[in-house]
């Protein structure tokens, strides 16, 4: 059985990105369809029903439907284990661990990030005023957990969906210009230009 992942239509959810690139790098077959968030589509009829958050991205299999893109990629991991599968997370249980971590602490910290750096300004060179003091505040939070974390071309030597999502906010400070050290700015050069990163861009060329 195939999946359908929904995503957001202007490709631009971090957290869309994240289950796209684990389904893909998994390597099983799924088709994309998308809901338009600016009209609020996720919200309201069939969409809403099924997706107990009404949120994208959103995993559907049969009848099961399953949103929230942490809960999106272990459940592919514990359903497509290594190593006949590629390993979403660390073998380790510390470094799984750690990563797991640091997924929940992207999407639930850096707000100002978040609102003053949106992926628009990612996908489409979108431009941003400087940012604010609890702006920079945040990716000096950012860039200092970075630091500690970024070793290697890797978060924990082999790669992991957590590159992934490291690699996205750290890109929301690089492309707008804003300061970040050559280390990050190299470790995530090196992410993006991962084959299952560059399928998702690649939706945003014309035709």
């Amino acid at each position: 059985m195939s999946f359908i992942l929904y995503t957001d239509s202007l490709f631009t959810s971090p957290y869309a990105l994240s289950a796209f690139v684990a389904l893909t790098e998994k390597g099983v077959p799924f088709t994309v369809q998308t809901v338009d968030l600016e009209a609020g589509h996720q919200k309201r009829g069939d969409y809403a029903g099924r997706a107990l958050t009404a949120r994208v991205p959103a995993l559907v299999e049969g009848d099961f439907v399953l949103t929230e893109s942490s809960a999106i990629t272990e459940y592919l991991e514990e359903s497509f284990p290594a190593p006949e599968y590629l390993a979403l997370y660390p073998a380790d249980r510390r470094q799984r661990a750690r990563a797991r971590q640091l997924q929940a602490w992207l999407r639930s910290d850096l707000l100002p990030v978040r609102v003053e750096r949106d992926t628009e300004t990612v996908f489409f060179g979108k431009a941003s005023a400087p940012l604010s003091e609890a702006g920079r505040a945040a990716a000096d939070k950012l860039i200092h957990v970075a630091d500690q974390l970024v070793q290697g071309e890797n978060l924990f030597g082999a790669w992991s969906i957590a590159d992934v999502d490291l690699t996205m906010m750290l890109n929301r400070l690089i492309f707008n210009g804003d300061e970040v050290p050559q280390k990050l700015k190299d470790y995530a050069a090196a992410q993006w230009r991962r084959p299952s990163i560059q399928q998702w861009l690649a939706r945003h060329q014309p035709g």
